[in-house]
């Protein structure tokens, strides 16, 4: 969406962590994340076609809900939190994308 703009990013295998600037009053936060789940879920099953397998009894790929705090004066320290998050998780993330790889 015009306007928005993403941070600081982690991804992880089970969720995401993100530092977004969403400009108010112009967008809704929850239209902002129904927006980038309906696009990347879209994408992903354009991509990975065994998600219709996983997922043959509704056209779902996220979960329905979602986390969101403003941030204020302690945008730094988020934003520190999502770069440490992508350090302490990445041996973890390897070992399950190395596994998962295996069996597909």
């Amino acid at each position: 969406m015009l306007g928005c703009e993403i941070l600081e990013r982690y991804i992880q295998i089970v969720h995401i962590h993100l530092l977004m600037v969403i400009p108010p009053p112009k967008y809704v936060v929850s239209d902002v994340i129904g927006k980038m789940k309906q696009y990347t879920a879209s994408r992903m099953r354009e991509k990975f076609a065994w998600l219709e397998n996983v997922y043959w009894k509704e056209r779902v790929v996220w979960s329905p809900g979602y986390f969101v705090s403003t941030v204020g004066l302690d945008e730094k320290q988020i934003t520190e939190y999502v770069k440490w998050q992508s350090h302490q998780d990445s041996g973890q993330a390897k070992l399950e994308v190395g596994i998962y790889s295996l069996f597909t």
